[in-house]
């Protein structure tokens, strides 16, 4: 049904070839649009997309220096520390019972 075309990169302007397999699949995904890039400036434009960040829209969280109110080991929690409530480590949190605050 399929048969392998030839596109031009509207990134590059290099030719490559959109496979019959290629297009099946886009047919099932439900996709109507040919690629406009070729694999190499699709995946490019993909990680420039990310720019640097890990995951996928996740930016790295600010951490924050405290001390372990169990162990009193220095760590880093991902909120500010208010003094109000304990700070626990990632080795000391798991352990203690859930309280509602």
């Amino acid at each position: 049904m399929y048969s392998d075309k030839t596109l031009t990169c509207k990134g590059c302007g290099s030719d490559f070839t959109f496979s019959a397999s290629e297009q099946e699949f886009y047919a099932e995904k439900g996709f109507t649009n040919e690629p406009g890039r070729c694999p190499t400036c699709r995946a490019a434009r993909k990680a420039e997309s990310r720019g640097g960040r890990s995951g996928y829209g996740r930016t790295e969280k600010q951490m924050f220096p405290a001390v372990c109110a169990s162990c009193g080991k220095d760590t880093t929690v991902p909120f500010q520390p208010s003094g109000e409530r304990p700070v626990y480590c990632r080795d000391c949190y798991s352990p203690q019972p859930r309280r509602n605050w």
